[in-house]
């Protein structure tokens, strides 16, 4: 068996084990509400989406047969391959963490539902979007398992337009929770926890 045969098997497993985790929660937070997803920009609305299906369909043709991407194959070490697993195991961990803490608040969009409460609990005690965290270990885990430069630009693409988004999303979420998000954002970092407090009205 080949090393990208080895990958491929341990990928497999990774999205067997996180994906009923992200349907349950998902699933769980439905509700007949329609969200106003437009409010992203069109821009945003569709290049982040189309971008991530084909992402998606390249880790989906190394899943089936990792020869299908290998016009896109990097040469890397085996050890740096494992060490995407371990980042792998990160990202899962704290995805499902952030999914707990979320509970009926998850959307896919910068719109907050009409019952939206604010999280501060969880990961989110620490850093105000830990599913852009995630995302990003995620990002790491993929293009190191697959030693592949087609999933990490087309993911790092992604990623870089979801942080784009989120000054739209922290836009919105002012709106809706006004002084309380503003102060949350006082104690917190964005994507990195805030090692010291800012003052009310500092950048």
């Amino acid at each position: 068996m080949s090393d990208d045969d080895v990958f491929r098997w341990v990928l497999i497993g990774g999205f067997v084990a996180i994906l009923p985790v992200g349907l349950y929660h998902r699933l769980k937070a439905a509700t007949s509400e329609k969200l106003d997803r437009r409010q992203e920009g069109l821009v945003l609305l569709v290049s982040i989406r189309l971008l991530a299906g084909i992402g998606m369909l390249g880790l989906l043709a190394f899943m089936i047969d990792p020869t299908w991407m290998a016009w896109a194959s990097v040469p890397l070490p085996v050890p740096l391959r494992w060490a995407g697993v371990g980042v792998g195991v990160l990202a899962g961990s704290l995805l499902t963490w952030t999914f707990r803490s979320l509970g009926k608040n998850i959307t896919d969009t910068v719109v907050t539902r009409k019952e939206h409460s604010l999280v501060t609990t969880g990961p989110y005690r620490w850093v105000r979007h830990p599913f852009y965290v995630s995302f990003a270990l995620a990002v790491l885990m993929m293009s190191l398992i697959t030693a592949n430069w087609f999933a990490f630009i087309t993911s790092s693409v992604v990623f870089l337009l979801l942080v784009i988004r989120t000054s739209k999303e922290e836009e919105k979420l002012i709106e809706r929770f006004g002084d309380e998000y503003r102060l949350y954002m006082d104690q917190t970092g964005r994507f990195w926890p805030r090692l010291f407090h800012r003052k009310p009205g500092e950048p």
